[in-house]
């Protein structure tokens, strides 16, 4: 129902719901529907330049000289419109948050860190990750322990394998996303067929397609640039990112049986760079993930006064305390394949070791578990966690869950007290000043009014929340 609200917001210029989809629901912004089209597309096409920077400010795709730029650019109502792509240069993507996942990985491949193989393409080098090429192509992984077992630097001689084609497939195997001159797609082709990579194959050949029959169907418009980006592509990303978490985890802890595993588990653990104790359990990671994913990671491991020390293998170890296996547990899947499980035991564990370890992302995802455990007794409880670790989402809803349960609500203690402190936070009060909690429920009690019946539950409630502010003694 979200998504095809995202649609109906951009085709109205409805700012005021697009941003509640977009902020508070979080919605993706980059979503297609049956006809291959995006919101940006709709806002361009009916008109809306605000909804068009709205857009573009939070992440809408539409790189230049691309077949979604173009077609933005083409299908733009007006002149202010295509200033406003322009302005931009239509490659807002960049804006993506910093913690998102597959930004997370093309940091990683521009940046090069902890890298721990190079490909040298007719003298261009090409920095790698073996555990990230492994992971992702059985073609890689398997070289990489027989003809480039032990090798830092691999030369890439073939005449037919151009340095920039093996670049833009590294990329994809990366980020799940392919950026190439149109000119150098058959190139791109040869090289995805040799690493043994039919899908991707297919999806250049049909991005191709789609992108010259576009062009011969607008005169005058000239795509340069060829993008491939599967619509499964995070999910197929996230779950063969997820094999080297299910091999960083101890036996011991690991929910896989011997013989589940795509490959085998000693010969991942050889791409193995950090191992961090938990409790006596030994987690076999790899630097480029905690060092990129996490600032304190990165200080923890890159410090050489650091608490560590070697093994045999010459592999560093880091022993780390205060902290359980199981919540461990949970931040090793989440850096690697940005999800995990929450059970109601461990989230609120698992999200004060992401506010220690600098992930937000991992807040927000404890976010959203402790919002599917909302009841009128720890409603109160979680507004004041969710302000405690910035987590606005969890903060709307539970004040849009008192709003819908405020009969039972109001009767508990910690409400009165909730509702007190925050009028207390409001300094020098004048008569126009208001209480944030009290204005929420308002909020959300007049957002849910459709019907005459709806505006006479409404008026009820609100007069509920006059007779407490009386109560209490407040002017709200």
């Amino acid at each position: 129902m979200s998504l095809q609200e995202l649609f109906y917001c951009c085709k109205t210029g409805d700012i005021q719901k697009l941003r509640y989809l977009v902020e508070e629901r979080e919605v993706d912004i980059n979503v297609r529907d049956k006809w291959d089209s995006t919101p940006l597309y709709y806002a361009c096409l009916c008109g809306h330049r605000y909804v068009v920077q709205f857009l573009l400010e939070h992440g809408a795709k539409c790189e230049a000289n691309t077949f979604d730029g173009e077609r933005c650019l083409y299908g733009a109502l007006t002149d202010d419109i295509r200033n406003t792509l322009h302005s931009y240069k239509a490659i807002s993507s960049r804006l993506m948050r910093r913690d998102q996942y597959e930004e997370f990985l093309r940091r990683l491949l521009e940046s090069g860190l902890h890298s721990d193989v190079a490909f040298d393409v007719h003298g261009e080098k090409i920095p790698a990750h073996r555990c990230i090429l492994g992971a992702r192509v059985p073609y890689f992984a398997e070289l990489f322990c027989t003809k480039w077992n032990g090798r830092h630097l691999i030369e890439l001689k073939h005449r037919l394998v151009r340095p920039w084609a093996f670049q833009s497939v590294i990329q994809y195997l990366y980020t799940g996303r392919m950026e190439t001159s149109l000119e150098f797609a058959e190139d791109c082709i040869r090289v995805a067929r040799q690493c043994q990579l039919p899908k991707l194959v297919s999806y250049i050949e049909d991005s191709l397609k789609k992108t010259l029959e576009f062009q011969r169907s607008k005169p005058g418009v000239q795509v340069t640039t060829l993008t491939v980006e599967p619509v499964n592509s995070s999910p197929m990303l996230k779950a063969d990112m997820a094999q080297l978490a299910d091999t960083a985890i101890p036996p011991s802890l690991s929910s896989w049986v011997q013989g589940e595993l795509p490959f085998d588990p000693e010969v991942s653990q050889l791409f193995a760079d950090i191992c961090f104790i938990v409790e006596g359990h030994e987690f076999m990671c790899h630097k480029a993930f905690f060092c990129m994913r996490s600032d304190y990671f990165q200080a923890l491991i890159e410090d050489p006064f650091g608490e560590s020390y070697k093994k045999n293998s010459n592999i560093p170890v880091i022993t780390l305390r205060n902290i359980s296996a199981p919540v461990f547990l949970c931040i090793v899947n989440y850096i690697y394949h940005d999800s995990c499980e929450l059970s109601d035991e461990v989230v609120y564990d698992v999200l004060c070791a992401a506010d220690l370890y600098l992930l937000p992302g991992l807040k927000r995802l404890c976010g959203l578990a402790l919002m599917h455990m909302t009841d009128v007794e720890n409603v109160v409880w979680k507004i004041r966690t969710a302000r405690l670790f910035a987590l606005p989402r969890l903060e709307a809803h539970c004040a849009e869950f008192i709003a819908c349960n405020l009969a039972e609500v109001i009767e508990e203690e910690d409400f009165a007290e909730l509702v007190k402190e925050d009028a207390s936070n409001v300094k020098e009060r004048q008569e126009t000043d208001s209480i944030d909690i009290i204005d929420e429920i308002r909020y959300y009690i007049a957002n849910v009014v459709r019907t005459f019946s709806d505006l006479q539950d409404a008026d009820s409630r609100l007069r509920m929340i006059d007779q407490l502010l009386e109560d209490l003694g407040l002017d709200g």
